[in-house]
């Protein structure tokens, strides 16, 4: 009697993986890189020809400063996928799954509410006023373009193909109506807050995006700073 050999057990079924939407803002980044990069240069500098506790004065205060700059500017990202979003904050990384966000709220800076009452602020996101009304007069410009083209048909009955080449109109013959379904111009913020609502509203409901909200402190940013900044009181405060 033979005995049957055992079968492979079949691999169970991998949950799916959706990749993150990354938003980050270019010029925090520029910034915070060029800032960084003096820090260094002055406290290296210091470092290596500084006297008496200069030197120690200029580590104190890289160990400070360092940290700092990067958590308001390199640092603060938001990830979202289909089952949550995560906001990597200066000092905090917040997740919330899509059925835990109450709302969002953007005014003087970008904001997300969750249901339990939690207010958080959307570092990476900034609103910029010069952005909104630069986005706001080019809305105006094609809106007028828009309107200027209407009577293109007649324009081109007259002289034949030169309509198509006045200032704010259409090309493909789609005139206003496909000048309007562009949608309106928006600053570069505003088009990020409105993918994370459509986002929400797509999946809230789904049973994949539920789930608690966590916030984990940035303990290797928090420590640095503190320590910078108390050795720093130490050092001046005995001259």
């Amino acid at each position: 009697m033979t005995t049957p050999e055992p079968q492979p057990s079949s691999p169970p079924p991998s949950e799916p993986v959706f990749k993150d939407r990354v938003y980050r803002s270019p010029a925090g980044i520029s910034g915070g890189v060029l800032v960084l990069a003096l820090a260094l240069w002055l406290g290296i500098d210091a470092l290596v020809a500084g006297e008496g506790n200069t030197r120690w004065k200029a580590l104190a205060a890289l160990v400070f400063l360092v940290p700092l700059v990067a958590a308001y500017t390199v640092r603060p990202a938001v990830f979202a996928n289909e089952d949550r979003m995560r906001v990597r904050n200066p000092f905090r990384v917040v997740v919330l799954p899509w059925a835990q966000v109450a709302s969002f709220r953007s005014a003087y800076t970008n904001e997300v509410f969750s249901e339990g009452g939690g207010k958080y602020q959307l570092w990476s996101v900034p609103v910029s006023l010069r952005g909104r009304k630069k986005a706001a007069r080019r809305e105006d410009r094609r809106a007028a373009g828009g309107a200027g083209g209407g009577g293109g048909g007649a324009r081109r009955g007259m002289f034949g193909g030169m309509g198509q080449l006045q200032l704010g109109s259409r090309t493909d013959g789609a005139g206003p109506a496909a000048v309007a379904a562009d949608g309106p111009v928006r600053a570069q913020g505003d088009k990020t807050m409105d993918e994370l609502r459509d986002l929400w509203e797509a999946r809230k409901d789904a049973a994949s995006s539920r789930g608690e909200v966590t916030v984990r402190w940035a303990y290797e940013i928090v420590v640095p700073v503190v320590a910078g900044a108390v050795a720093l009181a130490v050092l001046f405060g005995v001259g």
